[in-house]
């Protein structure tokens, strides 16, 4: 039977245009989805859009639009990022769906039929960028908010709170005892840290007097629900009646841990006794030219046009090569020009026209059998096995940067192969030790450019499958029966020529990929 796995990213707030962390974000998951289907998953991949709450409101005031209408041509724009990335998403949901609006208001019924929802007066220092109340510990050691929570005022009125406070104990418990339950692990010791003071039960409404854009509370039609409590829901909303819960994988950025993710949807679980997700995976930040990436500057979104430029692959490779889950990047236009010409275009696409010109020329466009095994073939062969395992154990990590490291040392490994056995030199010689090297040179070539073709069409699926296809390859769906090194090469034509990574003008950027 075929193991499920479910995997989702944050959903999307549906008050701005999709950047450079959306995209990274929509990539990652998505590797990993395209991985863990070759690896013989189920997959549920999900993604979506967050559409109540405060901001949105106030934009859609601003547009003298209704808030339906703008959430719905922000969904329009968020689904063009998704399908200019080939981002191979199962399902998106969108909060204003109400699949999703009857579970949250179910959910909230039920902790209020329990006593773990009261109502309360409280004053309270309030962010409304950030659409949530504040306490003396969020501010800095200088005793001051945060650039984070912009504008930050006190307030006083009535709201429904969640017991929050009680899960604590066992919040810190499950962490402790479940060491993948936050990756990286450096992140899990973020939160526990954050969990050595007491927290504060959890306000979970909004009076419709301040706010009316949200989901209305089943007990009181006086209150929305907190955007936070309506947002995180989604995971679960999505797959109620698909059997799929608890999520294998929430994909999401190091500024929404701790709490949203790391206290307030585990403890709502545990409240409704719903097991946690199994782990949440925390990526870091992306900057731009060593800045901030923002709005102001200028730099938020422009990173985007590379997808129209150089194409989604290469866009896609230089995401997962550039940052290490877990640690924050920073973004060039010279950095990806210089990945995109190095890597891709020298590296790995000249490899291909260079076999594609040998064997059409001396072999009538059908891959030779090897006929030595010397030592210099048997490295580049052990190699493979070095690298296979290197590969798929960073995998199993999510360190997807790692893997293609060390793949591109075995891409490496085979153009020196190709230049220290120089098969354009062999193929003037009559001496048939020659001949045979030749045939093997360009038979491990071929090989070896099957296996990283195959293991590459997680990231890169539209370039890879072209890889294959072009030295006569079919296209696998599955790992299995696919990494060992074979001669199934033998005798498939290739063809006469193959661009795989066109060298361009990068009209964005000036430089030269």
């Amino acid at each position: 039977m075929t193991r499920p796995f479910y995997i989702t990213t944050a959903i999307d707030y549906a008050n701005g245009a999709p950047h450079l962390g959306h995209a990274y974000e929509k990539v990652l998951a998505d590797v990993i989805s395209r991985h863990q289907r070759m690896s013989g998953y189920q997959v549920h991949f999900l993604t979506g859009l967050d559409e109540h709450g405060q901001k949105v409101q106030q934009t859609a005031q601003k547009r003298e639009v209704n808030p339906q209408v703008f959430v719905d041509e922000i969904a329009e724009i968020f689904k063009a990022m998704l399908k200019s990335l080939n981002i191979s998403n199962d399902d998106y949901i969108r909060t204003t769906e109400s699949r999703h609006q009857l579970v949250v208001q179910s959910f909230l019924q039920k902790l209020y039929d329990q006593g773990l929802i009261y109502s309360g007066k409280k004053t309270d220092w309030y962010s409304t960028r950030q659409e949530q109340f504040l306490t003396d510990k969020d501010r800095d050691v200088d005793g001051n908010w945060p650039e984070i929570y912009g504008e930050v005022t006190q307030t006083t009125e009535e709201n429904y709170y969640f017991k929050l406070s009680q899960y604590q104990p066992w919040l810190i418990e499950h962490i402790k005892s479940h060491p993948d339950f936050i990756n990286p692990s450096f992140r899990a010791k973020q939160v526990l840290e954050f969990l050595k003071e007491p927290l504060n039960d959890l306000c979970i409404s909004r009076p419709k007097s301040r706010l009316t854009w949200g989901i209305e509370l089943p007990f009181d039609h006086n209150f929305v629900t907190y955007v936070w409590f309506d947002a995180l829901t989604n995971y679960y909303s999505a797959v109620a009646d698909k059997n799929l819960w608890p999520a294998d994988v929430h994909v999401i950025g190091k500024d929404i841990l701790s709490p949203p993710h790391a206290v307030y949807w585990p403890c709502m679980l545990k409240a409704l006794n719903i097991d946690p997700p199994k782990q949440l995976l925390v990526h870091g930040w992306w900057t731009v030219d060593s800045k901030k990436a923002s709005k102001s500057e200028g730099n938020a979104n422009d990173s985007l046009n590379l997808i129209q430029s150089h194409g989604a692959d290469a866009f896609r490779y230089y995401l997962s090569r550039e940052m290490v889950v877990g640690q924050d990047a920073d973004f060039s236009h010279k950095g990806f020009g210089d990945r995109y010409k190095a890597d891709l275009a020298n590296n790995l696409g000249n490899l291909v026209n260079r076999l594609l010109n040998m064997v059409g020329r001396n072999y009538a466009g059908s891959i030779p059998a090897p006929s030595a095994d010397e030592e210099l073939e048997k490295s580049l062969r052990d190699l493979w096995s070095v690298t296979q395992k290197k590969y798929f154990d960073s995998f199993a990590s999510y360190q997807i940067s790692h893997a293609l490291e060390s793949l591109w040392v075995f891409v490496s490994a085979m153009n020196a192969f190709i230049e220290t056995r120089a098969p354009w030199k062999l193929a003037k010689s009559t001496a048939p030790q020659d001949k045979a090297r030749l045939d093997s040179c360009l038979a491990y070539v071929a090989e070896g450019l099957r296996l990283v073709g195959t293991v590459l069409l997680p990231i890169m699926p539209e370039s890879a499958a072209k890889l294959l296809v072009n030295i006569g390859q079919p296209v696998p769906t599955h790992f299995e029966g696919q990494l060992n090194w074979s001669t199934v090469c033998t005798g498939r034509k290739v063809s006469e020529k193959c661009i795989l990574f066109p060298q361009n003008e990068d009209s964005a950027s000036g430089v030269k990929a």
